[in-house]
């Protein structure tokens, strides 16, 4: 690392069996499964429980943790209390999601990490119904994740292909290797705390403009510019001006985002059936080929051309499965990745993470605890060495 811009790239902090970011090849693989494979087909129940395998004791079938998933979103909203409505409703709404994940009680076994899953769904459908001025809807456990999701936000049994696309997103970004939040939850967790806290660590580092946070400015640009017609003169406007193009681009994937294009299948076939708006797709393609377009690009996130990863999921969010402010709250992810930050925190205490439960897990915390103090100690001398390096610039 011999450049103050590189940050902590190249710094091995943790091993992991979750996921493997692959950007130069444009890949992501979830513990074994490419993300192209799975993310067109799987619920997000399977990616639950393919996350979970090895960190739980007796971890149902597909059917079991579905079933298991409902009873537990219904668990949780029997925690809400008669006061919430008028008291979270002033708040923004991921304060007001953050503020009721708090309540649920820690622990590291398979009940905890599922209600911390399915509190999310809950939570959110209910702080977003409050700010309309009406009564939350209880969960129907009979019902799978997305579906019963979109039926408590919107009031109304949602459409196969919205559950379908809902579905895809979920799995497609239920984990991403070790970005800021998920280090976070890893801290947390080699501490000996709970599952519940660690989650809200990474909660808390994923709220951020710089990580979860990214494609709020992208909604906003997408409104300021209106129209397809408009998207050229109105990045060119915007690059003559200075300022920065969120959206465009990825620090690590460098031909393509897999992530990009499975988010965009399901927002097409959706467009098919006219269930989202196709002038915001297309306010969302137009936005993206004008910038590739432009020869002044250099002020934009210097990476490859075919990144759609935040315009798609943004137009997506604006056209139809969710109000935008859902996407405000947030990146849009304390349900979407609840279920890694749970497997993240029980990967931290194994030995061996693909094998050991959170029995064992118990019986090797230390070994656990070694190898994240080791990973702080090498990021801590990292970032002493930049700041040495940098006080020696400007005042030797």
């Amino acid at each position: 690392m011999n450049d103050d811009d590189d940050g902590l790239e190249g710094v091995v902090a943790a091993h992991t069996v979750l996921s493997e970011v692959d950007g130069a090849a444009g890949r992501l693989v979830i513990r074994g499964h490419a993300l192209d494979d799975i993310a067109p087909h799987w619920r997000h129940e399977d990616a639950m429980r393919l996350l979970f395998q090895g960190f739980f004791d007796t971890l149902p079938d597909a059917a079991g943790l579905r079933a298991l998933l409902g009873r537990a979103r219904c668990e949780v909203f029997e925690r809400l209390q008669p006061g919430d409505a008028a008291t979270l409703r002033q708040l923004p709404p991921i304060e007001a999601v953050r503020a009721l994940l708090a309540r649920l009680p820690d622990g590291d076994d398979l009940a905890t990490a599922l209600r911390l899953v399915a509190a999310p769904a809950v939570y959110t459908a209910a702080v977003m119904r409050w700010r309309l001025g009406v009564q939350a809807l209880a969960p129907d456990a009979s019902w799978p994740h997305a579906a019963d999701m979109l039926r408590m936000l919107h009031g109304r049994a949602p459409t196969a292909s919205q559950v379908g696309a809902l579905d895809t997103y979920l799995v497609t970004v239920c984990d991403h290797g070790l970005n800021a939040s998920t280090f976070a939850a890893r801290v947390v967790a080699s501490t000996g705390a709970g599952l519940a806290s660690a989650v809200l660590a990474g909660l808390s580092a994923l709220k951020g403009p710089l990580h979860g946070g990214a494609p709020g400015p992208v909604l906003d640009a997408l409104d300021a510019i209106g129209t397809a017609a408009h998207a050229r003169a109105w990045l060119e406007e915007a690059v003559a001006g200075g300022q920065r193009l969120m959206g465009f681009g990825h620090r690590i994937y460098r031909v393509r985002d897999p992530r990009a294009d499975a988010l965009k299948g399901a927002l097409q076939r959706l467009s098919a059936q006219g269930q989202v708006g196709a002038a915001r797709f297309e306010l969302a393609e137009a936005t993206e080929h004008g910038r590739a377009r432009d020869p002044a690009r250099e002020k934009a996130r210097p990476r490859a051309r075919d990144q759609r990863r935040v315009l798609h999921r943004a137009a997506a969010r604006s056209a139809g499965l969710r109000p935008r402010e859902l996407h405000l709250r947030v990146r849009g992810r304390p349900r979407e990745r609840m279920g890694g930050a749970c497997a993240r925190a029980g990967e931290e205490g194994a030995a061996d993470p693909a094998a050991v439960g959170v029995r064992g897990a118990r019986r090797t915390r230390r070994r656990g605890r070694a190898r994240a103090l080791s990973g702080c100690l090498a990021l801590l001398m990292v970032l002493a060495r930049k700041a040495a390096r940098r006080f020696c610039r400007r005042y030797l």
